[in-house]
């Protein structure tokens, strides 16, 4: 275990681990799926299991985040539906003052999202949490999500970092397990991702309920 002071990079994910996963979850979930019906005149439970097969299709691929794809796939304005609930974006409650504490006591902070850019960036605008990264890399910028070993290694050619004093943090266990393998010395779950989901539990990761457990290591 890295104790805090020896942490020197900190890469976070957006989407469940600083951001409530709650938006995303009701987005494409719920909103989407309304406006799919409304557009093909079927109902809503239809629209979702007709949405939900698509979604299974692209898990763990580029498509799976990009908006541009989605909005050809499904034929509708999926930016313009993103900023019509964009008042539901919201941090998780401990996520500023973490983000504070770690950008205030000379440790790199990087953002590592597999979000599309411009709903990186709605998100960023909305909360304000941009000032806290020194640079965010998103799967577009990489040409690979998370999952891919390949992101890794880019990352690696675009800024120097020591894996052996880095952390990283997500709510997804195959990211951090493919993070791990890349070297990061020290891959946390964070186990709630939305406000409205039970707690994750993993048997390979340090799991943190609150990020003041990081702190406290």
């Amino acid at each position: 275990m890295i104790p805090f002071n020896e942490i020197k990079t900190v890469f976070l994910d957006m989407d469940g681990t600083i951001l409530d996963k709650y938006y995303d979850d009701y987005f494409w979930g719920n909103y989407v799926p309304q406006k799919y019906a409304e557009k093909e005149q079927i109902s809503i439970k239809e629209a979702q299991k007709i949405l939900f097969s698509m979604y299974k299709a692209e898990e763990g691929t580029l498509n799976w985040t990009d908006i541009d794809f989605w909005s050809r796939k499904t034929g509708l304005n999926i930016f313009q539906l993103k900023q019509e609930v964009a008042y539901l974006i919201n941090p998780h409650p401990d996520a500023e003052d973490f983000l504070r504490n770690v950008s205030s006591n000379g440790k790199k902070v990087y953002l590592v999202t597999n979000a599309h850019n411009k709903v990186m960036e709605l998100k960023l605008k909305k909360t304000g949490f941009d000032k806290y990264f020194h640079d965010v890399f998103t799967s577009f910028d990489m040409g690979y999500p998370k999952e891919k070993l390949e992101f890794w290694k880019r990352l690696k050619e675009k800024i120097f970092f020591e894996p052996e004093y880095s952390i990283f943090v997500d709510d997804t266990e195959e990211i951090l397990h493919t993070a791990k393998l890349s070297g990061i010395k020290l891959p946390i779950l964070r186990a709630v991702s939305s406000s409205r989901s039970i707690p994750k539990k993993s048997e390979e990761f340090l799991t943190i309920m609150n990020f003041q457990e990081i702190i406290d290591l």
